[in-house]
């Protein structure tokens, strides 16, 4: 299964396509998408849609993870970042995708063992768990992996729960 995680944001948005073959995850494709902050803001969300879309046709992944979205104190990066999250989420839609969303901390207890575990952390266990060279330069690479693993971890999950139903 092929999974592509997105870690939504206007200026830097983070993807990572990994798959599982025969049990080993494999990080197909990491990397940030990036806009220029002093372009108008849907110009730059123009941007993201056209490199999210390129992304997918480009890896064609089965499916699609991305952060879920909670309430920021900084309502102005909430807003944008509700945004980018939207682009990508029809993005995927578009492509026919099926849409996973994970909490954070979800995302930080698959991959590190622990809700709480910080940014480094998460970074160490994707280089980990992908067999990558280095950690991923990117906090925001590394997250998206870090959505993408998690997706694969609890698909199995999901598939057993529902053959015995």
């Amino acid at each position: 299964m092929r999974v592509l995680g997105i870690d939504p944001g206007l200026s830097r948005m983070g993807y990572g396509v990994v798959e599982r073959n025969d049990g080993a995850l494999r990080a197909i494709a990491l990397g940030v998408i990036k806009t220029d902050p002093g372009l108008p803001q849907a110009i730059r969300l123009a941007q993201l849609r056209h490199d999210v879309v390129d992304v997918i046709a480009s890896y064609e992944p089965e499916v699609f993870a991305i952060e879920r979205l909670f309430f920021n104190a900084n309502v102005r990066t909430a807003i944008s970042v509700g945004q980018a999250s939207g682009i990508a989420l029809a993005s995927a839609a578009e492509a026919g995708l099926e849409v996973f969303d994970y909490t954070p901390p979800e995302v930080k207890q698959s991959v590190a063992g622990n809700g709480a575990a910080t940014k480094k952390q998460v970074q160490a266990m994707v280089a980990a768990l992908l067999k990558l060279v280095e950690i991923p330069q990117y906090a925001d690479a590394a997250d998206a992996c870090a959505l993408a693993i998690c997706h694969l971890n609890r698909a199995g999950l999901r598939r057993a729960v529902a053959a015995r139903s």
